[in-house]
């Protein structure tokens, strides 16, 4: 079965609103087996909506919509519906009754604008939405499937979720099977040339998909056909022969993060840690942060961007900076010795480096950058060499500097 996703909003096609929801829906339908053959983002227009259900009918089989079921007058979309099925709208008592639910829980009122919410096509079903006034649409015509949602992100999953989903599921005929594996440390090309062969003898049922991004990258494998048990069982045993040759680059699969499989690294271990950072100014606590309950392991960090406060807070020897520079392995092991004094912790992460634009050598070019990482089994210092983009290697050094943790904490 083939989908389309018409995102309507004039919003969308003027940059003040980014489309999440044509992202997110195209995942959630390939994982149900459904293809999404086309997604288009249209203004708030009866022409382009009719025109865009009119195109989307000739090669879809599914017809998601989302945007325009609001209040305001130039919310059109539940109009537009009405003139395209020719029929009309009719007041729906269960779609009213969640309304009036909702405003009564906030304390409101209900205005004339909000009960018309209540008003869908006569040949729709209601699709209520737990998490807003505006109730989704769910059409059969011709043979065809339409759906409207808000364009709100989280009503739409909602009712994506609640709804569409399980109704869809049980018309597809083809399973998908996605299985994604995680490196870092290697490049796309490399890593591209060192499983070539192992890549070349997939069936032509499973395909692979490299998706790179700074200091990872993802390899997505795709299985399709009728036997979802058959196609979970092959594609484990092609990961795990792809496992034997880039073990050394793999860090976790799916949707996990380095920053979330090091901290349950050292929640296990009993271990706790600090940051000492320099170029990256932070944005390793950030992410080591951003996992929820990192607090039983994270204590702190220092942000020491100059030489003072090297000198003076982690205790970096000045005749350390003086001899061998600010971006040195003797510094950054210098700075990872003082965060674990500072803040009493067992590990300790610490990065200086040139992050770029300027600030550059001969000997030391933009994108160098040293790494120290001190934890109860030892010390490993490291250098790499990023390229010219400031935040690019901040980040790539972030990514970095976790890793070597999680290596250490294996």
């Amino acid at each position: 079965m083939k989908a389309e996703i018409i995102t309507i909003g004039d919003e969308l096609l003027i940059g003040q609103v980014i489309d999440t929801n044509s992202a997110w829906m195209a995942e959630v339908l390939n994982l149900s087996g459904i293809k999404v053959a086309q997604i288009t983002s249209i203004s708030d227009s009866r022409e382009h909506i009719l025109a865009a259900l009119k195109e989307a009918e000739t090669h879809a089989d599914i017809i998601l919509m989302t945007g325009g079921l609001g209040p305001t007058r130039d919310d059109i979309t539940k109009t537009t519906l009405c003139e395209y099925f020719n029929t009309k709208l009719v007041f729906n008592q269960e779609a009213f009754d969640n309304v009036d639910r909702i405003f009564r829980a906030r304390g409101y009122s209900l205005t004339l604008l909000n009960r018309a919410q209540a008003d869908i096509p006569e040949n729709c079903t209601a699709l209520l939405n737990e998490n807003g006034t505006a109730p989704g649409m769910w059409f059969e015509e011709n043979g065809k499937i339409y759906a409207s949602m808000p364009g709100v992100p989280f009503e739409m999953k909602g009712i994506m979720t609640t709804h569409i989903l399980p109704r869809l599921q049980k018309l597809s005929q083809t399973s998908i099977v996605h299985r994604t594996i995680l490196t870092h440390g290697v490049g796309e090309s490399f890593l591209a040339a060192k499983i070539e062969a192992w890549e070349t003898a997939l069936p032509v049922f499973i395909k692979l998909a490299y998706l790179p991004q700074p200091g990872i990258v993802r390899l997505r494998l795709t299985g399709t056909g009728p036997d979802r048990e058959q196609l979970e069982t092959l594609i484990n045993e092609r990961v795990d022969a792809l496992y034997e040759i880039i073990a050394e680059y793999v860090f976790g699969e799916g949707d996990e993060t380095l920053e979330q499989i090091t901290g349950d690294l050292l929640k296990a271990s009993g271990y706790t840690m600090a940051t000492a950072e320099s170029c990256t100014g932070g944005y390793i606590a950030h992410l080591i942060t951003s996992i929820p309950g990192s607090s039983a392991y994270f204590k702190g960090s220092v942000v020491a961007y100059s030489n003072d406060i090297k000198e003076n807070v982690l205790g970096v020897s000045h005749r350390t900076i003086s001899k061998h520079g600010a971006v040195s392995e003797e510094t950054v092991f210098e700075m990872a010795a003082g965060i674990i004094r500072q803040f009493k912790v067992s590990c300790a992460i610490a990065v200086s480096g040139i992050a770029g634009p300027e600030g550059g050598t001969n000997d030391k070019p933009v994108g160098t950058t040293w790494i120290c990482v001190l934890t109860p089994k030892g010390a490993e210092t490291r250098k790499f060499t990023f390229g010219e983009h400031r935040g690019r290697n901040i980040r790539r050094a972030a990514l970095a500097a976790i890793d070597m943790l999680r290596k250490q904490l294996k």
